[in-house]
Formats: C-alpha cells, sequence, structure tokens
C-alpha cells in the first residue's frame, strides 16, 4: 500500500480538548522557556489525564516517595510534570495553539506514527526493559492533536481561514493571544515572559 492510501486510512481519533485555568497559565508562565518549548512540541502543555483510581494526593506521595530521582528532576521542569503523561493524554499542538491548523501536527507525514508512540516501563537506572500497553479497551495509546480542526481532506487555505472554516467560529479564550499582547508585540521589544505569554 503507498502512503498516500495509507494516510487517507488512518482515522481522525477525537479526544476532548481543554483549556487551561487562569492558575494552570501561570504556572505554564514560570516555565523554562527550553522546558516550555519541549512541553509544546509533546503536547503536554496541557494534558488531558484519564480517569485513575489514584487520587492526585496519591500520585503526589508516588512521585515523591517512590519514583526514582532521574525521574523527578526531569518531571519538576515541566508545568504540569513529564513521566507522568501517556500519549493518549497528550494535549494541542503547538500550531493549533498558535492558530496555524493548516499545519497541524497531525496533518504532518506520518501523523501520530511518526515516533512509533511507544511508552516503556523502566527500570531503577532508566533501562527500558518493556512496552508498556495502556488501553485494554483496544483504543490507540497515541497522541492525536485534541484541536477540534480537521486532520485529514485537504490543507486549509490559511491561518485565518484554517480555524474558522474547519472548526466554527473561535471564541476569544484565555488560551489565544490578546490584542493588548498582540499590539505590545508589534510596538516595541518584547521580553521573555511576554513572549511566552502570547503562546498562551
Amino acid at each position: 500500500m503507498n502512503e498516500t492510501a495509507s494516510a487517507a486510512a488512518r482515522p481522525v481519533i477525537r479526544r476532548p480538548q481543554r483549556t487551561l485555568t487562569p492558575e494552570e497559565r501561570e504556572i505554564v508562565r514560570g516555565t523554562s522557556a527550553l522546558n516550555l518549548q519541549g512541553a509544546l512540541i509533546m503536547g503536554i502543555v496541557d494534558p488531558v489525564p484519564n480517569p485513575s483510581p489514584m487520587s492526585e494526593d496519591e500520585g503526589a506521595w508516588v512521585r515523591e516517595q517512590v519514583w526514582p530521582e532521574y525521574f523527578t528532576m526531569i518531571d519538576r521542569k515541566y508545568p504540569f510534570g513529564f513521566n507522568r503523561w501517556a500519549n493518549c493524554e497528550r494535549g494541542t499542538c503547538w500550531n493549533c495553539r498558535s492558530g496555524r491548523c493548516d499545519l497541524c501536527v497531525h496533518r504532518q507525514e506520518g501523523g501520530p506514527h511518526v515516533d512509533d508512540n511507544t511508552d516503556w516501563v523502566r527500570d531503577t537506572r532508566g533501562r527500558g526493559v518493556a512496552k508498556l500497553i495502556l488501553r485494554a479497551d483496544d483504543a490507540p495509546c497515541l497522541w492525536w492533536c485534541r484541536c477540534p480542526c480537521l486532520k485529514d481532506g485537504p490543507i486549509p487555505a490559511g491561518p485565518a481561514a484554517s480555524v474558522e472554516a474547519e472548526a466554527g467560529p473561535v471564541e476569544p479564550g484565555p488560551d489565544r493571544c490578546s490584542d493588548e499582547v498582540s499590539t505590545a508585540r508589534g510596538s516595541r521589544r518584547v521580553g521573555p515572559d511576554e513572549a511566552q505569554y502570547t503562546l498562551f
């Protein structure tokens, strides 16, 4: 089967999107720029956790008392953690987040299969010892950008058309740049905090 036919046969997985609360936005703004870029690339700026029998307090205890240091060290650098998210819990891609749905990560060649979407069980030294399969319901545990824009079919005309034509009118929300910040960007040099803020 050729790549075009394979891409055409690939299903689009719809999962709910969430909007960051004002408190969560402040957590994101406090993330170092390098780690923020990594979180955007991996789709873990706005993760959506699967239902869990463990409470958030119990999860925090496990991360603090049980996880090895190399896990906790990297986890603390990201706004909402690093190792705690399965592929199917990842959020919105950085292109859709900045209004470029025509460049959605999951429109690009290979879609969510680019990195094989494999999670691993690791030993105490961090070596992968077994492939981790999390979903017992046969739903694929892979990342599909949660933006409601189309992931298949013709590529949208451009940034303005992509959001409105594909997802319907978009209400201005906390995850979009405000006019005030956009004006500031056009009129003077923007510092790192403001530049980071414009993403959210």
